[in-house]
């Protein structure tokens, strides 16, 4: 592995006279913004989450706040399993319904939007990309681990993506249902929360470890280990939405390459196809010629004979928006049809949450 550095010059391309940007790009702008308030969205019900568990940790003597169903955000297992489930039955489970309508909603941005929630709505994607940028900037630059090495340790997400879908591909709708309905299945985002609030030393160590490795690579996590991203990204290949680049348009300066997160040679293509493309836009943001590069749909005949092809642009503004009228829709959905919270008396949690920690994995 060495530093990054400054990608040598493309050899036998000819120099380009440069047509500057007529504005200036914001599409970095947008997108941190869009990450920090997700990210404060998802502070906000981790906290009334704590308070919940808190409530009965206490026996009812404090405060009382309502579960936040969004939490279930946080449980994409059990996404995957009730979205099983609803297709086995055509019924929405009862236990963690939200956690399924979440996993839908995710997975439809990917389907229209490239991995868009990855780098624009993902809490541990952004904490991942603060923290490469951080180790760029305490480190003098990341490392960049060698192609021969690169391409088997991507491999890595998808072995784990194939090891839960392997699990779950032979749960009838019967198994499924009976693994919600246990008290582990009933509990197990209190036992989330625990695994943070009650970390061993082993556990501690390893994510200290993931925390240093992703301030020294790119999207260290994002990239080798996370098996929902890799699900994401084959569903991404159908989306429609690509970075489309423009050969007349583009000088062939590689800034737009140098600055991909994913390391995509995106001065060599004229569309990114590629599963790791997040849809990020930093390249876009990069590039110094106008029209050159673009995120766009397909290109379409243009009307008249002067042009014969034109690009349908979408900008920053259009994927945010896009992004939380997905978002907001799978949430209103699941609220006007009566599935979004987990509906489990108030008594039952009273016995459940104080021995959280009592119960174990069905299948252990």
């Amino acid at each position: 592995m060495s530093a990054v550095s400054a990608t040598p010059a493309i050899a036998g391309r000819a120099k380009k006279g440069l047509v500057r940007r007529f504005v200036p790009d914001r599409s970095q702008l947008t997108r941190q913004t869009v990450q920090l308030l997700f990210v404060g969205l998802n502070a906000c019900i981790g906290l009334q989450f704590f308070l919940w568990v808190r409530y009965f940790e206490h026996g009812g003597q404090c405060l009382y706040v309502p579960r936040p169903a969004g939490v279930e955000g946080w449980l994409p297992i059990a996404g995957l399993m009730n979205t099983k489930y609803l297709l086995l039955t055509g019924r929405v489970p009862a236990i963690h319904p939200a956690a399924m309508y979440l996993f839908l909603g995710f997975l439809l941005m990917s389907l229209l939007l490239k991995k868009a929630f990855c780098s624009w709505l993902c809490p541990i994607g952004t904490v991942s990309e603060y923290l490469w940028k951080l180790g760029g900037r305490l480190f003098r630059g990341n490392l960049r681990i060698a192609r021969w090495l690169d391409l088997p340790l991507r491999g890595l997400k998808y072995v784990l993506l194939a090891l839960f879908m392997a699990v779950i591909g032979v749960m009838s709708a019967d198994a499924l249902d009976g693994f919600m309905q246990t008290p582990y299945g009933l509990v197990v985002d209190v036992k989330m929360m625990n695994f943070f609030r009650e970390m061993s030393g082993t556990a501690a160590v390893i994510i200290l470890a993931l925390v240093l490795l992703s301030m020294l690579i790119q999207n260290f996590w994002c990239r080798y280990l996370c098996p929902y991203g890799a699900l994401l990204g084959l569903a991404s290949l159908l989306s429609p939405l690509k970075i489309r680049r423009d050969q007349n348009a583009c000088i062939d300066c590689g800034k737009c390459a140098r600055t991909c997160p994913a390391s995509l040679p995106v001065d060599r293509l004229v569309q990114v196809r590629s599963v790791e493309c997040s849809a990020c836009m930093a390249c876009v943001a990069a590039c110094p010629a106008q029209d050159a590069l673009q995120l766009a749909l397909p290109p379409r005949k243009a009307p008249s004979a002067a042009v014969r092809w034109y690009r349908r642009t979408v900008g920053p503004v259009a994927i945010a928006a896009a992004l939380a009228y997905i978002f907001l829709g799978v949430v209103l959905l699941a609220r006007a049809t009566n599935h979004w919270q987990t509906n489990i008396p108030r008594s039952v949690y009273m016995q459940l949450v104080p021995h959280t920690d009592e119960f174990s994995h069905p299948g252990m």
